[in-house]
């Protein structure tokens, strides 16, 4: 079994400088969100292959690599692309590389995802701050034996997305003139899309936004005390008395289109973190 010091030193080895990059925050791109990373300045780019441990993206924009290098004057490690259940992987395996990024130096993570849009007022192409989540993934990524050293084996969940951190990402959003909702995003399996049934079940429990990512990242982080600052952008409407068939190539459109909003969100939360 892969530890993350092996793959923390694989990625050591991989860097250019001659001392090793230590990122301050962390970035998980979604569907359709990849080119937030041409922004980034980068000192190595790393395939996930070349990682040990790491899985391989199998989603189409998912590139499949680590990027290291400085976005709005930060260090940071993007992840250009993120693994799900759908595709075989354990929560564990999903939350792996979190473990490894936090064990490379990153005390904050930010993560981006599409989702479908149950909120009756929300329209495709809105941009959500994540305000929390209900996890229907059926797992959880620490199920197992729980090391101390990384958190504690009940970690509190009361505040899983970052109170202060979400206040300035608001600030920034005003600022920049964005509309910004917020909200709460459920993880399900997949990779089918709902039925209308599940959609009101999922609104009635109390989910704005649905999806298949995520949870398993945010649940790792938090488990070792990182801050966590979460976006979705919406790519289309799931009102089960006025719902239309869509497709991948559709969502991708949207996330496509929104993306500049959220590029720009990322960036002055960066600018002005603390």
């Amino acid at each position: 079994m892969t530890t993350v010091a092996e793959a923390v030193r694989a990625i050591h080895q991989q860097g250019k400088a001659r001392t090793p990059f230590v990122p301050e925050v962390a970035v998980i791109l979604g569907t359709g969100l990849g080119a937030l990373a041409d922004a980034v300045q980068a000192e190595a780019r790393i395939p996930y292959g070349d990682i040990p441990g790491f899985p391989l993206s199998t989603v189409e924009t998912h590139a499949g690599r680590l990027l290291l290098g400085s976005l709005a004057g930060r260090r940071v490690a993007l992840m250009q692309g993120r693994f799900h259940k759908y595709e075989g992987y354990s929560l564990q395996q999903i939350g792996f590389p979190v473990r490894v990024l936090k064990a490379l130096g990153a005390r904050t993570l930010v993560v981006s995802n599409v989702s479908g849009g149950m909120h009756p007022l929300w329209a495709t192409g809105d941009l959500v701050l994540l305000s929390d989540h209900i996890n229907l993934l059926g797992d959880n990524p620490l199920v197992g034996p729980n090391d101390d050293a990384e958190g504690p084996r009940f970690p509190d969940m009361t505040a899983a997305y970052d109170p202060d951190l979400r206040a300035l990402a608001r600030t920034v959003a005003l600022d920049l003139k964005i509309l910004l909702r917020e909200g709460v995003y459920v993880a399900v399996a997949g990779p089918n899309l709902e039925t209308r049934a599940e959609y009101r079940m999922l609104r009635a429990v109390g989910a704005d936004l649905v999806g298949m990512s995520t949870v398993p990242e945010v649940i790792t982080a938090v488990h070792q005390g990182m801050r966590v600052l979460g976006f979705s952008i919406i790519t289309d409407m799931c009102l089960p008395d006025a719902l239309e068939p869509t497709s991948v190539e559709k969502i991708i459109a949207v996330a496509r289109l929104a993306e500049p909003r959220l590029a720009a969100v990322v960036r002055g939360v960066l600018e002005r973190l603390s």
